[in-house]
């Protein structure tokens, strides 16, 4: 979706960040496929296992963003976006123990 309707994604970068909202838009969706290869091939699912605890915790500004950015909106898309938060933890870990799991 980051390629085929990147406008909501752009407005979920902080401002904070350098370079243009597109670029990380993009960006995101590049290291997403990639990650997620990496998770699902049996000899790269260790190192991907890491590069995605890494891009599960890069992601949590753009999280917080969207919290307080939708804290007007209506009770269902709040919840959807607080609920985003607190979810960036178990995808942490289970990544950390698909890369613990996956022998060398």
């Amino acid at each position: 979706m980051h390629f085929l309707v990147p406008k909501p994604y752009d407005a979920l970068v902080p401002r904070q960040i350098p370079g243009s909202p597109r670029f990380w838009t993009l960006a995101s969706g590049v290291a997403e496929i990639g990650v997620g290869v990496a998770v699902a091939v049996p000899r790269s699912r260790r190192v991907g296992g890491l590069a995605a605890a890494g891009l599960f915790a890069a992601v949590f500004p753009a999280n917080v963003k969207m919290a307080i950015d939708w804290s007007d909106r209506s009770p269902r898309e709040r919840a959807i976006a607080y609920g985003r938060l607190p979810l960036q933890i178990p995808l942490v870990l289970w990544a950390l123990k698909v890369r613990k799991d996956t022998g060398r």
